[in-house]
């Protein structure tokens, strides 16, 4: 097993990549880069990124078993503290390939009403943020729309275009490739268009 890298001045890249991180989820479909983040084995840099800046000691962590390598695994306990867990419905954060399920979006936490930021962020690596079918955002953070076009899977696309009957509850979803990432906060109203 490896210790992997992890940020080359932490405290600067983890400041930086937060800042950026807030934009992404305060301007839903805005893609914005993390440069200079480590690539650990199958995790895309954009991913390492986000996960050294937001996971912590007490933000449990799945990570999908084709993205957890006993490097990954190592790594993300040294750098974070983040404790992994390997049930869905006991998770603060979940990283997926593009081999996501719906029973695996069902299976996480959405909040309740009580708590209802409590519901799971959803990283998923795609292959591309631009190359998918085009999907118009509109919601809080928007002016008037904006519109993207990210190589979903099939259970993240479907999750997203059925609007919850349950809102405030949900999941929110940073859509991630090679460095840059997208974000999609369950505010966020999406249509194919």
């Amino acid at each position: 097993m490896t210790l992997l890298a992890g940020f080359t001045h932490p405290v600067f890249q983890a400041q930086r990549s937060f800042r950026l991180l807030l934009k992404a989820l305060s301007e839903p479909g805005h893609r914005i880069t993390l440069d200079d983040c480590p690539r650990w084995d199958a995790v895309v840099p954009a991913a390492a990124g986000v996960l050294l800046t937001l996971a912590d000691g007490e933000t449990p962590l799945y990570i999908t078993p084709s993205l957890c390598s006993d490097s990954v695994q190592a790594t993300l306990r040294f750098h974070t503290g983040a404790p992994l867990v390997q049930a869905l419905t006991g998770t603060g954060f979940a990283l997926f390939d593009d081999r996501i399920t719906g029973p695996d979006l069902l299976a996480l936490p959405c909040g309740d009403e009580t708590s209802p930021e409590s519901g799971a962020t959803v990283l998923v690596q795609v292959a591309s943020l631009d190359e998918g079918t085009p999907l118009r955002l509109r919601g809080p953070g928007i002016k008037e729309r904006r519109d993207i076009a990210p190589a979903l899977p099939a259970a993240v696309k479907d999750y997203l275009l059925t609007p919850s009957r349950r809102f405030p509850l949900g999941l929110d979803f940073i859509l991630l490739c090679d460095d840059q990432l997208l974000a999609i906060p369950r505010t966020t109203h999406v249509e194919v268009y």
